[in-house]
């Protein structure tokens, strides 16, 4: 019996050898793709075979070059100054509206008009109507704008000499006696007894451009027929009777206008809302403040009345400055309030849909702590970064007026200034600190403009 292993070792080489050759004859096989993955060509002497020098492939010279990259514009803010916070990007509800319309005005005369709504905070053009000059200065304009038919605060009221006699007035404050439906864009309205009259007088010892103006207006709605007569300037009166309409009716006299009184002679079912002294071209800044407004009472004004009062006076930019009326010492939450004014912002968007919209935050408020101590009420932190969310939200403008005015602690320091820049409630501020405010709201709106242009031109490079 044969007793001797067998000898594997021949046949191994033999299959080394076949499997090698087969590999190398691969190399030769043309390249083919199985599905979308492109299949290599097998390269046994791969790395080892002398690279050959690979063709200069030669540019195409259809091929664009390759794009340039251009960084985003960024907005920038000048030292020491709070600058206006724009949030309206593609919607164009912020601050454009105002900067377009400024544009439009160096290329051919407009009116550019500014709506300021308020509470007791800018009551009798404080801070406006230092505002309004300013404006005014650089970009031409004249007269006070708008003025409710009677006023509680006429008596010291700087901007213009206003008296009036024979009205009953009617506000969206009064707790009885107030039919919404029939309110004006200011939250009033107004009903003549026979022979009622309202004057305004332009005046020069509180700001310029106020002595005299280009245009005058009343405002009035009116069910049946009413005959105005109109004394300029204390000139031979015009006397006009207007048909019954259902549109809000403007009764408008042109000139060299230094005094305007109007004097209802007959009316039957009219509504009277307000007079204006304009100019025909350069700013125009409506005061609409009203004592004890938390901001929430413009959603009561009907909204084809606002579209009416947009007919007859388009804003560029409405400010809404309110808060006074909302923060409280110990208010951390001001869910519901800021709901409410996005309904609020939701109607102005609606009744002017041209005009852009810029939130100006509370003011400091302070309070005497139980050891004396004055300090800035609580709430009115939380209440400021409220409101920006609330102008982030509607993609609108914000203003940080309290960190402009100096924020934590920046009341008593306007109350305790010489000479006092601010009322010993150590909640308003007085006509000085007015003019100190609305210099730095100035100030940001002319830097904001600044800053529009400069976009503009880079984006057009």
């Amino acid at each position: 019996m044969d007793n001797m292993e067998k000898n594997y070792l021949k046949y191994t080489c033999i299959w080394a050898f076949v499997i090698l050759t087969g590999l190398l004859l691969m190399y030769f096989l043309p390249g083919f793709t199985v599905g979308e993955h492109v299949m290599r060509r097998v390269d046994l002497l791969g790395d080892v075979r002398v690279p050959t020098t690979a063709p200069v492939e030669e540019v195409d010279s259809f091929l664009p070059p390759p794009p340039k990259v251009k960084p985003a514009f960024v907005d920038t803010c000048r030292a020491g100054m709070t600058c206006i916070e724009d949030y309206s990007d593609s919607t164009l509800r912020g601050m454009t509206p105002f900067y377009r319309a400024l544009d439009e005005l160096t290329q051919r005369p407009r009116q550019v008009r500014i709506a300021v709504f308020g509470d007791s905070f800018i009551e009798a053009d404080i801070l406006t109507a230092d505002l309004r000059d300013m404006l005014q200065s650089k970009y031409g304009g004249c007269g006070v704008g708008f003025v409710t038919i009677t006023s509680m605060t006429s008596g010291f009221r700087p901007t213009v000499r206003h008296s009036f006699s024979g009205w009953q007035s009617h506000s969206v404050m009064d707790s009885t006696f107030f039919d919404r439906k029939k309110q004006g864009i200011s939250g009033h309205y107004f009903v003549p007894r026979p022979g009622a009259y309202v004057e305004l007088k332009g005046q020069n010892k509180y700001a310029s451009h106020l002595d005299t103006c280009q245009q005058a207006s009343i405002f009035f709605y009116s069910k049946g027929e009413v005959t105005l007569s109109v004394n300029v300037n204390r000139n031979e009166k015009q006397t006009r009777t207007f048909s019954s309409t259902e549109d809000l009716q403007e009764m408008k006299v042109d000139g060299h206008i230094g005094s305007v009184r109007w004097t209802v002679d007959e009316a039957d079912s009219t509504l009277f809302y307000g007079l204006a002294m304009d100019g025909k071209q350069g700013i125009i800044l409506d005061n609409f403040s009203l004592r004890g407004s938390s901001g929430l009472s413009l959603r009561s004004v009907p909204i084809w009345m606002m579209h009416e009062f947009n007919d007859q006076r388009p804003y560029d930019l409405i400010i809404l400055q309110y808060g006074l009326n909302v923060a409280t010492e110990r208010g951390r939450n001001y869910d519901k309030y800021i709901a409410g004014m996005q309904t609020t912002i939701e109607h102005l968007k609606e009744a002017f849909p041209q005009a852009g919209i810029l939130i100006v935050s509370v003011g400091d408020r302070d309070y005497k702590t139980e050891d004396g101590t004055l300090r800035t009420m609580p709430g009115i932190k939380n209440l400021v970064r409220y409101q920006q969310n609330l102008a982030a939200d509607n993609d609108i403008a914000f203003w940080n007026m309290f960190e402009a005015m100096g924020g934590e602690g920046s009341m008593a320091n306007l109350v305790h200034a010489k000479p006092s820049l601010a009322n010993y409630d150590y909640t308003h501020i007085n006509f000085r600190g007015g003019k100190y405010l609305a210099g730095l709201l100035y100030e940001a709106l002319v830097y904001g403009k600044e800053q529009y242009d400069r976009r503009r031109a880079y984006e057009a490079e």
